[in-house]
């Protein structure tokens, strides 16, 4: 088994019945003793020295024990997870090794005696229905999160691409070439492939509302540095440091979602997260078209998009809660400390101490592992990172089509941009329309999700998408063809990139639940590099090429590159079986399967409540 399997298990031996019950002459046979569990990561051994100790025995009735839940075991194992693999040093209970003499008390005070086991004051969420933790809060509530994080992403995706109708105003300002001005474009998403390398560790370090109220100010804060700038260097690195700090929400969001809702509406709630990512993009080139081509001028498509960005940091620093389980428990820990005037009480989280080679070799470099080692992030993020750079690469194109070719003004030219939109909607419903179907195969499956589920929307999403570019190219090379035409074109393009990206993340969340920031942060690096880099060709590519045949050759490498969810959907399960970071068992000859079941009971269960969460 890989790391973080051979944890559940030992999890759930510790957990089981057997370890549980020890019931001593004349106490009645239906009381269990009960072991500190909830998000305690200690050892089997800690467990062992307090059951020793009758003096802390608390009973509880065996029907009664919300210690041996399936939800409340799922989000034990899923906690102990996190922070084995996770977060800072491992929760071993070993301190950073140092190898000075033990410093005096001081004032000829001795060592005090030792404390109580620290088990003891650890905080839990109290069942299975904890109010506290995320997936249990009013749907209300949830929507509310949902639509304050769905702004806060489209604001960060939107600022990507205004910046593209001022690159030749900006250019011809600062006496450069139009490549150059282009930069701008290119260097903000730069900054969304830099950035999640650290929000997405932060993240699980710190919790979820901390990084993003951070880094909506952030973003803010260089926008109106952008907009204020009086040279070209100025305004490529604020654009940089504005694209570092804006990709927090892309980073952050979905491990939010995550953490808030189950299998059976997770989809549903990624889907507003990767609209809002993509309709971005393209809401933004008309009205920063009309905005340049005005008396404003381009300074305010940055001085409008501050205005948006501190719109979403107060929304976020007013609104957002918390969502990270483990943070959580530390401010419930705060709370009873300060109320109970006791300093032992504490959350799990609070014990880790953080060494900074650790966290470089094991959180930061996450990511990079997950992106090397791992087949199936590096293929889908090849995949996306194709499509994602032609979103970008359509900002250059289809001023060349509608503008250059058709003869349209600036503002005007963008309006096309809504075939894609379009598009994009209606790839949300499809998705939509198959959620009940998908919810129908997780009950059929007691419950257990199987991310290759998710994979058939992403091959039609793949045909469609490669479709509409051959229509784009062989529809807009010429102003004999009706603009509507290549117009139309983006209703297959708009409806294959959606689904391709949405589809995919979840499934990216499904195989790597526990580690769903650190493999979305990896994808995102790799797919935002190809949207820095994107646009910078695309002018001298088209002018190669023309329309026709550029879109021709970006059409076919599509079509090459639709066998990679076919392949997933077929051997997925057979490579995810191998990872060391999928929380899935893996192939095991019939005699190991059953020394297993003598050892773990109940196994098989372990993968469903674990992919439960």
């Amino acid at each position: 088994m890989n790391e973080a399997d051979l944890e559940m298990a030992r999890n759930e031996r510790n957990a089981s019945p057997e370890r549980y019950i020890n019931t001593p002459p004349g106490r009645p046979s239906h009381e269990i003793e009960r072991i500190a569990t909830g998000s305690s990561s200690s050892s089997s051994e800690a467990s062992i020295t307090r059951r020793d100790r009758p003096s802390t025995i608390s009973r509880v009735s065996t029907q009664g024990d919300l210690e041996r839940h399936p939800t409340v075991l799922s989000r034990i194992q899923t906690a102990r997870s996190q922070h084995t693999a996770t977060v800072g040093r491992s929760l071993t209970g070993k301190s950073r090794e140092s190898r000075r003499p033990l410093p005096e008390m001081g004032l000829g005070k001795p060592y005090p005696p030792p404390l109580p086991s620290q088990e003891e004051y650890v905080v839990e969420f109290d069942g299975p229905d904890d109010p506290l933790h995320a997936q249990n809060w009013p749907m209300r509530k949830k929507i509310l999160t949902a639509v304050i994080l769905g702004y806060t992403t489209l604001v960060s995706a939107f600022t990507s691409s205004i910046f593209s109708t001022a690159t030749r105003v900006v250019a011809v300002q600062y006496h450069v070439s139009t490549e150059v001005g282009i930069l701008g474009l290119s260097f903000y998403v730069l900054g969304f492939a830099l950035g999640p390398l650290f929000w997405a560790p932060f993240s699980e370090l710190q919790g979820r509302r901390l990084p993003i109220v951070i880094g909506m100010f952030g973003f803010s804060i260089f926008q109106i540095a952008v907009a204020a700038a009086k040279d070209l260097q100025t305004v490529l690195l604020c654009r940089l440091w504005g694209g570092i700090f804006g990709a927090c929400p892309l980073a952050v969001v979905a491990a939010v979602f995550s953490d808030m809702f189950d299998n059976r509406t997770r989809g549903l709630a990624i889907t507003v997260f990767s609209m809002t990512v993509f309709t971005g993009p393209l809401l933004a080139p008309f009205i920063g078209g009309f905005i340049v081509e005005s008396s404003l001028g381009w300074r305010w498509t940055e001085w409008l998009v501050a205005i948006m960005g501190f719109v979403a940091f107060f929304l976020d620093l007013f609104f957002l809660e918390e969502t990270y389980p483990p943070q959580i428990l530390v401010s419930k820990a705060a709370e009873l400390r300060r109320r109970t005037k006791n300093w032992g009480i504490h959350a799990k989280q609070e014990e880790i101490e953080i060494d900074f080679h650790e966290l470089l070799t094991k959180n930061l470099s996450r990511p990079m592992r997950l992106l090397v080692t791992e087949p199936i992030v590096l293929l889908l993020s090849i995949y996306m990172a194709f499509i994602y750079g032609l979103l970008y690469l359509f900002l250059t194109a289809y001023p060349i089509v509608f503008q250059e070719i058709h003869g349209m003004s600036g503002g005007v030219g963008g309006l096309p941009y809504f075939g894609m939109v379009i598009g994009m909607l209606c790839a949300g419903v499809y998705i939509v329309l198959t959620q009940p179907s998908y919810n129908r195969k997780l009950a059929a499956n007691n419950g257990v999700p199987v991310p290759e589920w998710r994979l058939p929307p992403v091959i039609i999403g793949g045909l469609s998408f490669a479709g509409g570019l051959f229509w784009f190219g062989w529809s807009g090379y010429k102003a004999d063809i009706p603009w509507i035409v290549p117009t139309l074109s983006g209703l297959l393009t708009g409806f294959g990139l959606l689904s391709i990206f949405l589809q995919s993340l979840n499934y990216l969340v499904d195989a790597y639940l526990m580690f769903a920031a650190s493999a979305i942060a990896a994808n995102t690096l790799i797919r935002s590099l190809a949207g820095a880099g994107f646009p910078l060709f695309s002018q001298y590519m088209f002018a190669a090429l023309h329309v026709n045949w550029a879109g021709t050759l970006l059409g076919c490498v599509a079509l090459l590159l639709v066998p990679i969810p076919v392949c997933f959907l077929l051997y997925g399960e057979k490579i995810r079986r191998k990872s060391a970071f999928a929380p899935i068992r893996p192939l095991q000859s019939e005699h190991e399967v059953e020394e297993d079941q003598v050892d773990v009971p109940d196994l098989e269960k372990i993968d469903s409540r674990t992919n439960a969460v």
